[in-house]
């Protein structure tokens, strides 16, 4: 009887200890650790652009590959580098702190300050952006972005913290923005303005990653679909241009590739998220020059005979 009862009385310590991390309500908590580091975190500091880039389909495309994700955006219209640093400086709870949690859900708290945002989770991706009508000058990067790169640093709670530049898109070439002046109105001279600015100001700061959606864009102008992917002349079409954005993000992001995710916007046939999903692809593959999406220029030539799409699709 004695043996039994020592015998009992061990395996009930084994699976004591086994199971020593289960609390009352017998979650397990080093599962939850597990599964809350296994969620990855992404902040923008930015503006209607970030919000275009990454509020909308981005938490999706992770989604439809069963990958975890928290998206914040600390969003104020119209947004510079320089409004950023200085409400850094002043501590100013001047955002909109929108963001969307693990299981999909969307909240917008207001009044949000910047070290506010970083105190509220332990982001894995922060990411800075020049508003749009300066993303193509490169001075407009040189005073801000290096004493705002310090500050989120230093109040980061995530030590392995990557830092992102995005790089945005150019106007559409009928758009009637008042900077667009700055341009010569013209988009391949803001395009290449906006390249040579983002890539030179990546230095100015350690920036881990550049998002090229500006790139990705780009190359989906040089499909069937045309320039179409603004809604208004410089923010984006909110289904082929964001859903092209999103997955820019989710490539760059992941580094994993975005064609054949299952996950598109409703309103875009197969097709058309085919585009987006290689103009994104080949924008993370060639952030700084664009890449002619050729065999999307007609529908017809998809069915070329005996034809593959990457064996034909791309003019390098």
């Amino acid at each position: 009887m004695k043996f039994h009862r020592l015998f009992i009385l061990i395996l009930l310590l084994h699976f004591g200890w086994s199971f020593g991390s289960t609390n009352i309500n017998g979650s397990n908590r080093t599962a939850n650790k597990i599964d809350n580091d296994s969620i990855i975190k992404i902040l923008a500091i930015g503006n209607s652009f970030s919000m275009d880039a990454i509020e909308n389909y981005l938490y999706e495309l992770a989604d439809a590959d069963n990958i975890k994700v928290i998206i914040g955006n600390l969003y104020i219209g119209g947004a510079s580098l320089d409004l950023h640093w200085k409400n850094a400086k002043d501590d100013k709870p001047a955002y909109q702190y929108r963001k969307i949690d693990v299981n999909g859900n969307k909240t917008n708290t207001p009044k949000t300050s910047i070290a506010d945002a970083l105190a509220s989770e332990d982001w894995d991706y922060i990411s800075f952006q020049q508003v749009s009508s300066n993303s193509g000058i490169y001075e407009s990067y040189v005073e801000p972005l290096p004493p705002l790169f310090k500050y989120v640093k230093e109040r980061s709670t995530n030590i392995k913290a990557k830092y992102i530049l995005h790089q945005t898109w150019a106007y559409a070439q009928d758009s009637t923005h008042k900077m667009f002046v700055t341009y010569n109105k013209d988009q391949m001279t803001m395009y290449n303005a906006i390249v040579d600015a983002v890539w030179r100001a990546k230095d100015l700061a350690p920036i881990d990653i550049v998002v090229p959606a500006g790139t990705a864009i780009q190359n989906g102008r040089t499909s069937v679909i045309g320039d179409k992917f603004c809604r208004d002349g410089y923010h984006l079409d909110i289904n082929i241009g964001r859903y092209t954005a999103a997955c820019t993000w989710f490539e760059s992001i992941f580094n994993k590739s975005v064609i054949g995710n299952k996950f598109k916007p409703h309103a875009l046939s197969e097709y058309e998220a085919e585009i987006a999903q290689y103009a994104a692809h080949y924008a993370v593959l060639r952030p700084k020059k664009i890449t002619e999406l050729k065999y999307y220029k007609e529908v017809a030539l998809l069915l070329l005979e005996n034809a593959t799409f990457n064996e034909l699709a791309f003019d390098y």
